[in-house]
Formats: C-alpha cells, sequence, structure tokens
C-alpha cells in the first residue's frame, strides 16, 4: 500500500488506496504453464521465503499461502498478495486457509495463529511447485470433504486425512531433487508442529544451506578432487622412479658384490696354486737329496754282507714328513692327508700313515706314470713307466671317503740321473686345500650375503669341492644324484670360455662374472630352486683344470635393495597419507570460512532485496484493524 486516504470530502467522500499494480501471472500458472527448470523454483521459493520471513520479523502471520496467493511481476519477483486471513502472532482469534495448504492444527475453530501455519503452508508450496499438485489432494479425498455439510465437519475430516494419510512421496520422484530437499520438504509438512521448522526464516535458512553445499560441489572438485587425482596421477610416477631407482642400485650392488666375489676369487686362485706349488717344491727338493736317492738304491754291500736300506729310508722319510707336518703346522697350514712311496714298478712301499694298501700295485693311477687319465687295474699297458717330471695329477675319489682327492708327485732319480727309482707322492683332499680360506669367508658369512667357495672341473664341469660335499652327505647320495653334481651347459660354457681367455691373457688372472648361478649341489641336497641363485665368480688355478668359485647368495647379497624398496614405499605412503589429511584439513577450514561468508551473503542479498522493494508488504490489514 503506498498511499491511504479520502477523497471528495463531504456528502460525496470515497475511500481510497493507492497499491502496487502487477502485471502478471500468479505462480500457480507460471508453474503450470511454463514448468521452469527446478533451480528456478528453488529460487522463486527462496524469494517467497524470504518475504514471508520478513512478514514474521513484523509480526504478521499470513495464514492463507498457496501458489494463487503469489504474484510475479514483469521481472518475475514474486508478489505475496491476499493478506484478508492474516493475523498478528499476538491475536488470539482463529483463521482458516486454504484445503491442502492449511495445517491441520489450523484447521479448527479454536486454534490460536502460529507461526509454524505459514511454514506448514511452505511446505505445500514447495510441494505443488515439484509435483505440480498440493499434498494430500486427490479427486477421492475431495469428494469425501465436499459430501459433508458443516464447517466443522469438513475441517474435522480434513485434519483426519492429514493425520492418517500416507506421507506425500511425489516429490521425491522428481529428477534433481536431492535428499536434503526432500528433508526440507517433509519436515515442513510435518502433521506434529513441533516437529516442524520454528519460523520461515529456519526453512530460508535450509534452503540457503542448501543452496550454499550445492555451489560448493565445483569448488570442493577441483580443491579435493582435483589435487587427488594430481595425487593419484603422480602415484605410477613415483612408482616408475622408485623402480628406477630400486633397479639402479640393485645393478651397482651387484656389480660391487660381484667385483668383490671376483678379487676373492682371484686370492682364492692364487692361494691354491701357490699352495700347490710350495707342496710340489717341498717334495722336489727332497727327492734330489742324495741321501735319498742313495737310499733308494735298494740292498748294498757292506763288509761282505748284504745290507737291505729301507727301514732307513722309511725312517728317514718319515723324519722329513714329520718335520715338513710341524713347519705347515705353525703357518697355521693344512696337513696332507697322507704321503707314500712307489718303486719303478708301481708297488708301494711306504706309506704315512701306514695301511694296508702298502705292497698294492698303483701303476694304474695317473700319478704314477702321468698319461693324465686312470687306467683300469686289470688293464694296466704292458711297459708302463713312472713320471719324469714333477706332476699334480688327475682327481681322483677316495675309495674312503667319496671325496675328490689330488696327488702331487715327483720322480726319484738314481745318482746318476739316468734312471727313475721310484715316485714320491703327497695327497690331499680338494675340500681340505679350501678349508683354510673358507673359514675366513665363514666368519662373515652372515654380512657377506652367505658366501661360500668351491673347486670346478674346467674340463667337464664337475663339482670337485664344495662346504656341502662332505664324506657323510657323498656316501648317502645315489649314483644319479652324484652324476647331477655338474654345472649346467651355459654356466659350463663360461668357464669353458674363461680357460681360452686365461690361455691368451698371459699377463694375469681372468675371471668370469655370473650374478644368476645355479649351485648343482644346492639343486641336489636342498631342491629349492627359488633360493638357489648366487652371484658367482670363477677363477681358473694355473694349470691344474681347475676353477674356484666364490659365490654368495643373491636374496642375501641384494637385502639392502628389498629393504630400501620397502623405505621408499612405506615413507611414500606416508607422505601420500599426509598430503590426504593436509588437503582434508585446509578444505575444512575453508569450508567453515565458505559456509560463514555465504550465510552472511545470503542474509545480506535479501536484506537488501526487501529494501529495494519498498512498503509493497509493509502495509497489513490486520495493523489496520489493531
Amino acid at each position: 500500500v503506498f498511499e491511504a486516504g479520502i477523497a471528495n470530502f463531504g456528502a460525496g467522500a470515497q475511500p481510497f488506496l493507492v497499491m502496487e499494480l502487477v502485471v502478471g501471472r500468479s505462480l500457480e500458472q507460471y508453474v503450470r504453464e511454463e514448468q521452469p527448470a527446478l533451480s528456478r523454483r528453488l529460487d522463486l521459493l527462496i524469494d517467497i521465503c524470504s518475504v514471508v520471513e520478513h512478514a514474521h520479523q513484523k509480526g504478521v502471520v499470513h495464514c492463507d499461502l498457496k501458489p494463487a496467493n503469489i504474484l510475479l511481476d514483469a521481472n518475475f519477483e514474486p508478489r505475496l498478495c491476499d493478506f484478508g486471513q492474516s493475523r498478528l502472532t499476538d491475536e488470539q482469534s482463529p483463521s482458516l486457509g486454504t484445503l491442502y495448504y492449511m495445517a491441520p492444527e489450523q484447521a479448527d475453530l479454536q486454534a490460536v495463529p502460529d507461526s509454524r501455519w505459514d511454514v506448514y503452508a511452505l511446505g505445500a508450496l514447495l510441494y505443488h511447485m515439484l509435483s505440480g499438485n498440493a499434498p494430500y489432494r486427490t479427486a477421492e479425498n475431495e469428494q469425501k470433504i465436499r459430501s459433508l455439510n458443516t464447517l466443522e465437519e469438513k475441517l474435522g475430516a480434513y485434519r483426519e486425512l492429514i493425520q492418517n494419510s500416507p506421507r506425500p512421496a511425489e516429490h521425491r520422484k522428481v529428477s534433481g531433487v536431492d535428499r536434503r530437499l526432500v528433508d526440507i520438504v517433509d519436515r515442513c509438512l510435518e502433521t506434529d508442529p513441533q516437529n516442524r521448522f520454528p519460523n520461515a526464516q529456519a526453512v530460508l535458512t535450509s534452503l540457503v544451506q542448501r543452496e550454499k553445499q550445492r555451489a560448493r560441489r565445483p569448488l570442493i572438485a577441483l580443491g579435493i578432487i582435483a589435487p587427488l587425482l594430481l595425487i593419484i596421477g603422480l602415484i605410477p610416477v613415483a612408482g616408475a622412479a622408485v623402480n628406477q631407482m630400486v633397479s639402479q642400485f640393485r645393478k651397482n650392488l651387484t656389480q660391487r658384490a660381484l667385483k668383490s666375489d671376483s678379487i676373492s676369487a682371484n686370492f682364492l686362485s692364487q692361494y691354491m696354486e701357490r699352495d700347490l706349488q710350495d707342496r710340489k717344491d717341498q717334495l722336489v727338493d727332497l727327492s734330489e737329496r742324495t741321501l735319498l736317492r742313495s737310499l733308494m738304491q735298494g740292498d748294498v754291500e757292506e763288509d761282505g754282507e748284504i745290507k737291505n736300506r729301507y727301514p732307513e729310508l722309511f725312517a728317514y722319510l718319515t723324519q722329513e714328513k714329520t718335520l715338513i707336518d710341524e713347519k705347515r703346522a705353525a703357518l697355521d697350514r693344512e696337513q696332507d692327508t697322507s704321503w707314500f712311496l712307489t718303486d719303478a714298478k708301481g708297488t708301494q712301499i711306504w706309506r704315512d700313515p701306514s695301511g694296508p694298501t702298502i705292497g698294492q700295485d698303483f701303476s694304474y693311477r695317473d700319478y704314477f706314470h702321468g698319461h693324465g687319465t686312470e687306467y683300469d687295474k686289470d688293464d694296466i699297458p704292458e711297459g708302463i713307466e713312472p713320471i719324469k717330471e714333477p706332476y699334480i695329477c688327475q682327481v681322483f675319489k677316495s675309495d674312503a671317503t667319496h671325496q675328490w682327492m689330488v696327488a702331487i708327485a715327483v720322480p726319484v732319480w738314481d745318482l746318476k740321473h739316468e734312471k727313475v727309482l721310484g715316485v714320491l707322492s703327497r695327497t690331499t683332499h680338494l675340500a681340505q686345500l679350501l678349508s683354510g680360506f673358507d673359514e675366513s669367508l665363514s666368519e662373515d658369512s652372515e654380512n657377506l650375503g652367505d658366501r661360500k667357495i668351491a673347486l670346478i672341473d674346467s674340463r667337464d664341469g664337475k663339482m670337485l669341492a664344495h662346504p656341502r660335499m662332505t664324506s657323510d652327505t657323498l656316501k648317502s647320495l645315489s649314483r644319479d644324484e652324484v652324476g647331477q653334481l655338474v654345472l649346467s651347459e651355459k654356466d659350463f660354457e663360461q668357464i669353458q670360455a674363461l680357460e681360452q681367455s686365461q690361455k691368451k691373457d698371459q699377463t694375469g688372472h681372468v675371471t668370469a662374472m655370473v650374478d644368476r648361478y645355479r649351485d648343482p649341489v644346492e639343486a641336489v641336497l636342498s631342491g629349492d630352486s627359488n633360493d638357489n641363485v648366487w652371484l658367482a665368480a670363477f677363477s681358473p688355478i694355473g694349470t691344474t683344470g681347475w676353477t674356484a668359485v666364490v659365490q654368495e647368495r643373491r636374496s642375501m647379497a641384494l637385502k639392502p635393495v628389498a629393504e630400501m624398496r620397502n623405505w621408499l614405499i612405506q615413507y611414500g605412503f606416508i607422505v601420500l597419507v599426509t598430503s590426504c589429511l593436509l588437503i582434508f584439513t585446509v578444505w575444512y577450514f575453508v569450508m567453515r570460512v565458505l559456509s560463514e561468508r555465504r550465510i552472511w551473503d545470503w542474509s545480506r542479498h535479501h536484506n537488501k532485496k526487501r529494501s529495494e522493494q519498498g512498503s509493497t508488504t509493509s502495509s497489513w490489514p490486520g495493523q489496520q484493524q489493531s
């Protein structure tokens, strides 16, 4: 109402009102004809709630909110009309609204006006805007109420209808209606006023908060999902970087371990070559002594009597062997398994320690004839002769221990160096040659990756010595299992290539390194192929035809790689979790700030809007009556 007064004072006086002219349609017509989008309907409802909330602040309850009482101007701004049923909040007189938009407790001629009547009407209004019809309105319900006679009966039937009917659900089927909007409608339409929103301001706040949350979704997608997608996108990159680092570290560690094994293998081959040479030099020195050679002449005539000098020879050899054993013991060197002497025909005439082999023919042995092979006892070539030079024989298997042995033999010449009188030999198990060197590795085997040393026959790939090839173990193996104690074809080819390189390169030792060596002894004894992968270095031992092997278990040697990989994964996971927590924490506070700012912006917007609308709803009939 812009102005009110009386025109033409006197007898023809007429009262008048000057009001805003609204050219447009009602909300009911607009929704039915235009079927606007859901967002537009909700914008209109928010404006309507703002107007109703303004009326409540002025102490006015409209009491008859419905789509027909809301007009839309040329700018589609809602105008609240028909305040004929409105009441002041302190009035006690009842006010009836329109069926299906009226709260059930309002349908009572004794009811006292309550702002929650308008809350119910707002819920019915929103329900109508969403579904196209008022809640509970059906042809059957309308016919039932219309058939009654008195107003009291109709109002009672209306109350009973709302209280006993199932809750309206058509608004739930509308596309785009979310759970929060459904909850707002349902709460407005609660039959118990205590369960409704207390006033239009509460409805407005809920609608604004819903709009705020929906408007926040793109921001959430940009601010949370985008960083998370970035993190997820970085995971493969980080994984590739970790794999690259692990691969490079594994490569470097493997090269370092193989280099260390190569140095150890070279040292082992030189150690064994020097040890064999020392043993041979000791025999050569002893065999060239005049006393030994003279005692080997056999029986001599002294004072007209024939004297057997063998007892004196045997005592001399035993004495010299004892001296050599003491020297080796003082140097912490391994002792020989045995010493023995054969005559020119191959018959063993002396042995220390003494044994049943004395008197037997050993001319078939390689250490006697030096042919590089061992003949059958029953098929010895005729006219076989003893060796003429110091000789390291082919390995042979001990009948007692089943382990491989080697004999170092030297010829014993007569005093004129015209005839070989016999062959002096010393034997040792190949495992004994490794024992001294193996002990130094065993002390640090845990730190050095379970390192082992072994000997291989370069000519056929046969395993000659290994820490697990003990006497008891070899005795327990079958013939087929013993036959499996040879290198694989691939590893044997590398050994042969190494032998060729050694022959061409006379400047020093040449080694071969293998990063996935399969130990044949471990393969037979353990049977676990997964744990039988080794880093190994091979080094030929002089001209013996043997190859020294230093190996360490790959899993143990590369254990730091697995530890580093686990460490990187753990810390990467910690960084990932920390980043996610940081993102959510930052956005938690951002959302709080945005929530407060958003509510303030909505409040400022609607206050400004009401002030611009002027006094279109500032003068109420109820106020004039008061």
